[in-house]
């Protein structure tokens, strides 16, 4: 099996070099031109078109995205050409060389009303520009034929560059007070978690085309960003470091007294059961996954 991943230095597509490996011949680009002359530029369609129908590839698996969320409110064309013109050449790409297209979509497609997790089924109804294009993308691979996996998911982080709790470490060790936002619900979901998962579920579709379809991924359980960024003062505590701002003394604030230029959905809770009953999986409670993450980046 010949698999092209684009997008190979993201938080998820670094993860997904380590888990598509053992699945067959992983071919892993990233924006630059590489020795062979392939290049995995969402931006650049024609070398990108040129790149796939060298490779031929048996899949190809797309972890590039605009993910700059309040920018993309003003950067309307090139979160739309990243995120819905180029995933659309990509899914006649996959349909013209029978291959299947994997891609990754968010909870911002949904417009956040409710407490209800959302299933793959539920009405969408993105509140920005981001939560729109990723939308449109998901569309254009659905009408398109091709084989595919998408995979909605929320709140990612990984050990590898910025995230979250990393945020939150260097903000409490450096400032006196610390406030966070505890109206927005979710379950923070690990790259790795998203790499094993997206593995597991392409080994079973090989032998199971009749899978090919739309799946919510995110660990298990919620919390808010309020509760999360607790859990991870609490964590760093007991390993010893140095807090200026004490797990009990954050300070809850509503959404409301931090307005950004893109609106967020305050439910992002997506029910996962289409996906562990499709392909048989038992995923990890959120909390599982964060605080191995705070043992790979803390001292």
């Amino acid at each position: 099996m010949k698999i092209l991943l684009l997008g190979k230095n993201g938080q998820v597509g670094w993860e997904l070099q380590r888990a598509l490996a053992p699945l067959g011949e992983l071919i892993a680009l990233d924006r630059q031109v590489n020795a062979q002359g392939y290049c995995g530029d969402l931006e650049n369609l024609q070398l990108l078109i040129d790149t796939i129908r060298s490779i031929k590839p048996d899949v190809i698996v797309n972890a590039a995205a605009y993910t700059a969320v309040d920018k993309a409110e003003t950067e309307i064309e090139l979160a739309n050409q990243i995120n819905n013109l180029a995933v659309e050449s990509l899914a006649a790409e996959a349909l013209k060389c029978n291959a299947w297209l994997i891609h990754y979509s968010t909870d911002y497609v949904f417009n956040g009303a409710g407490n209800k997790a959302w299933i793959e089924t539920d009405v969408v109804q993105p509140l920005n520009i981001y939560g729109a294009s990723k939308l449109a993308g998901e569309q254009k691979i659905q009408a398109s034929g091709c084989k595919h996996l998408i995979f909605r998911t929320s709140w990612v982080y990984s050990s590898r560059g910025n995230n979250f709790a990393k945020t939150m470490l260097r903000l409490a060790t450096s400032r006196e007070s610390l406030s966070v936002i505890n109206d927005q619900i979710g379950a923070p979901t690990g790259a790795d978690l998203i790499a094993d998962v997206t593995a597991q579920a392409l080994s079973k579709c090989h032998l199971q085309p009749q899978l090919s379809g739309l799946y919510h991924l995110v660990a298990t359980g919620k919390t808010s960003w309020f509760e999360y960024a607790k859990l991870v003062l609490s964590t760093a505590q007991k390993s010893g470091i140095e807090l200026k701002v004490k797990p009990n003394s954050v300070q809850a604030i509503p959404t409301s007294a931090f307005p950004t230029p893109a609106t967020r959905p305050q439910n992002s809770c997506l029910n996962t059961a289409k996906l562990v009953t499709a392909f048989k999986l038992t995923l990890p409670a959120w909390e599982v996954g964060v605080i191995r993450m705070l043992a790979e980046i803390t001292p």
